[in-house]
């Protein structure tokens, strides 16, 4: 028996012409582009008889026009078969301007004579153009050609301003996107139960394990008592009681039945669950290919968007793309496709030169953006890629620091990869002037946002005169992510995979503090720390003498966050949280564990600004002060000076002998760190900005808890006057820069609280 799906019975002719017309007009639009290009035989073949199925199938339910427009298109095919007609640029155009009026005369839902009356001036010039083309001049572009492309632009641009600007309604935009056909609503939901029973079966399965488990603990024990038993029949066999005997002998005839059949049933248990977690699985990968699409469901209509693109500015750009069969959710794919149009339309107005440009710097006459699409560990990597003329860094310079973003200095000691990151940023363009396609800088920032909106990453690159290269990152699907799991006060949470930098573990050695926040050095990178407890606002946390760290953000900003244990990966089976509670902060979904725990997914965007809150109110947790006496026995130093070369050249010194080494940048920011701290001495400079180091030892001696405290000065400038300050203000020992070695500061050092460790 046919499939439900395969049974056309339920279509009207009217709408079996629909489907007939998209096919046959996408068909039409590859082949067009395709015989501009190379001048396929092939191609021409396939288009006659498209364009015959069309004809006959608007014959079938009375469309004249396009019985009309068909044919004449069919004769011009024929033609061109025949070598007696060239298929150039301009005839293309109205051979496409013929395309997009078959389909949109195929998608007109009510009076179809109405709208043909209401666009009568458009019809009668394709009609006119199809079946004059011949006669057309070449190479002058006609009026038609110029304005029948342009709804395709108009349709892809629509999304340049916002990506929810699309409007389905629109007829004009319609015939851009032929193949885009994606499932209702109810079908979507659908998937989504029957993707939450399949995952809850896949649980149900993992949780035979802890049964299993708890039986071959049973078999231990029961092992156990068997030997003791065999140990009872050994001593009974050397005794007189044959009594004792026989029940000994009883005894171990008994429990070999037993022993059997407790191997037989964890057996069978363990071949059960392997048989049920190998269907779960399979359950769950087939619901997840219900939603997968080719990525040329996508992207059908923008190599005729390039091309029309192109046309317009007066430039020859081919689209070429690789991977079109390569499976995407069609979520992600539909969320996408404005991106890569952004992309696309960048590179034929910012990245292409004309064509004389190109032949004048040694370039093919044609310019050519490659897109590709691939599955790459488990993501779905696409790649587009142009051979324009680049973008000149010295012009993202000068635009900087025209629009006042940065200084020059700053700006002259960016690298290329900090220089690109600009073109990323909303309203940020280095086009001169504003047009219909460019301009504005509202493209790169979209593309961006909507791609780390879907978990993704988006990597820009550039040379100079050789062109323009563009990485973008996804997960495969939305439905099902991979995770790191981690334990935050005794709960689960879940950051995604592709959110995670890196995973260390810290010890408490290694943590630093400068102005009042901690940090630790990685790779020669500072990262700063977070308790992820203070970020979710789950109180105070208790860490071991090392600290498991996430590392989450971008180039830009980047955070390590602490958290209680990392379990490890995890794939999850996305739901929704109930709308009734809005927006939760920091949170994204939910999910269930394999043990059927419930999880919470980080939303790490919203995480990181809420870590960045934390930072500008300067109420952050102190990681290292819970517990000192217990957990460390080095002794802990504050070296508080204004030079960045001096701190670090001290701070190494004393680590290097063993010291807990903190920092502080000037004399309040030394005041600040040093009540916060359990600190054994404080080694401070004199002249430091906002507060001197004469005034941070009077502080410290006159404060009620740390007045005990040695604090030593050193400074470059040997003058008595400063020398009898700072002891009168109570510094116990004072050295002068330019006079000690290292080891005049250790044995100062030494003098003043011994030993590295207590």
């Amino acid at each position: 028996m046919s499939d439900k799906k395969d049974d056309l019975s339920q279509f009207s002719m009217l709408d079996l012409f629909r489907m007939e017309a998209d096919s046959q007009t996408q068909i039409l639009t590859d082949g067009l582009l395709a015989f501009e290009r190379r001048n396929d035989p092939a191609a021409v073949e396939s288009m006659m008889r498209a364009a015959h199925s069309i004809k006959g199938a608007a014959s079938i339910v009375g469309l004249e026009m396009i019985v009309q427009l068909a044919h004449g298109m069919e004769d011009a095919f024929i033609a061109a078969q025949a070598g007696k007609l060239k298929l150039a640029p301009n005839r293309v155009d109205a051979l496409l301007a013929a395309v997009d009026l078959i389909v949109q005369c195929s998608r007109v839902n009510d009076d179809l004579d109405a709208w043909l009356a209401a666009n009568s001036a458009q019809v009668s010039k394709t009609m006119n153009d199809v079946q004059g083309i011949a006669f057309l001049p070449e190479p002058v572009v006609l009026p038609s050609a110029v304005a029948a492309p342009a709804p395709v632009p108009a349709a892809v641009t629509a999304p340049a301003v916002s990506p929810a600007a699309e409007t389905p309604s629109d007829s004009a935009a319609e015939p851009a996107i032929p193949g885009r056909s994606l499932p209702p609503m109810k079908n979507a939901q659908n998937f989504d139960r029957l993707l939450a029973l399949a995952s809850e079966a896949r649980i149900n399965a993992h949780q035979l394990h802890p049964l299993i488990q708890g039986m071959q603990r049973y078999k231990r024990n029961q092992a156990a008592l068997f030997a003791v038993l065999e140990d009872v029949m050994e001593a009974a066999s050397h005794t007189s009681d044959p009594t004792l005997k026989e029940k000994a002998l009883l005894a171990i005839q008994k429990s070999q039945p037993l022993k059997q059949f407790m191997l037989e049933h964890i057996t069978d248990m363990e071949n059960y669950e392997r048989r049920l977690l190998t269907g779960s699985e399979n359950m769950v990968d087939e619901v997840l290919s219900l939603r997968m699409r080719p990525f040329r469901d996508g992207i059908q209509h923008f190599p005729r968007m390039v091309r029309d693109l192109a046309r317009s500015l007066g430039k020859d750009v081919v689209l070429l793309i690789d991977g079109e069969d390569t499976l995407v959710d069609r979520d992600i794919l539909l969320r996408i496709e404005s991106p890569l149009n952004h992309m696309l339309r960048n590179a034929v107005d910012h990245g292409m030169e004309t064509t004389q440009e190109r032949l004048a710097a040694g370039k093919p006459a044609t310019g050519t953006i490659v897109m590709e699409a691939r599955h790459r560990a488990g993501m779905l990597n696409i790649e587009i890629s142009d051979d324009g003329r680049g973008v000149d860094p010295e012009k993202i310079r000068r635009t900087v620091i025209e629009r006042k973003m940065a200084t020059e200095q700053m700006v002259a000691a960016m690298s290329h990869a900090e220089l690109l990151e600009f073109l990323f940023l909303p309203a940020f363009s280095l086009k001169g002037g504003i047009t219909e396609i460019s301009g504005r800088g509202v493209g790169l920032d979209i593309v961006h946002d909507t791609i780390r909106q879907q978990n993704g990453t988006v990597r820009i690159e550039s040379e100079l005169g050789k062109g323009f290269r563009t990485s973008i990152t996804l997960p495969l699907t939305q439905s099902i992510v991979r995770a790191l799991v981690v334990d935050v006060k005794g709960e689960a949470y879940a950051v995604p995979i592709v959110k995670v930098e890196r995973v260390i573990m810290v010890p408490q050695g290694a943590v630093h503090t400068l102005e009042n926040k901690q940090f630790f050095d990685h790779e020669g990178e500072h990262l700063g720390l977070v308790a992820a407890a203070q970020v979710l606002e789950l109180g105070d946390m208790e860490h071991a003498e090392e600290m498991p760290v996430v590392v989450i953000g971008g180039s830009t900003r980047r955070y390590a966050l602490v958290v209680d244990k990392i379990r490890g990966e995890e794939s999850l089976a996305v739901q929704a949280i109930d709308p009734i509670f809005g927006k939760m902060r920091d949170i994204s979904a939910a999910a269930l564990l394999d043990d059927g725990e419930p999880v919470l997914i980080l939303d790490v965007p919203d995480l990181l600004l809420s870590v960045e809150k934390l930072l500008e109110e300067g109420g952050l947790h102190q990681l290292t002060r819970a517990d000192h006496a217990g957990r460390r026995r080095m002794k802990r130093i504050l070296v508080v000076d204004d030079s960045l070369t001096v701190r670090e050249m001290e701070r190494k010194l004393l680590v290097g002998c063993g010291f807990e080494v903190d920092i502080a940048i000037d004399g309040i920011d030394g005041w600040n760190v040093v009540r916060s701290g359990d600190y054994d001495l404080v080694i401070t400079d004199v002249d430091m900005p906002r507060m001197d180091g004469i005034e941070l030892v009077t502080l410290i001696k006159k404060d009620l808890h740390l007045h005990k405290l040695p604090v030593m000065i050193v400074s470059y400038k040997d003058r008595p006057e400063d020398r009898a300050r700072g002891l009168a203000a109570g510094a116990d020992y004072y050295l002068t820069k330019g006079s000690f070695h290292d080891e005049t500061l250790l044995d100062a050092v030494s003098d003043l609280i011994g030993e590295a460790y207590r």
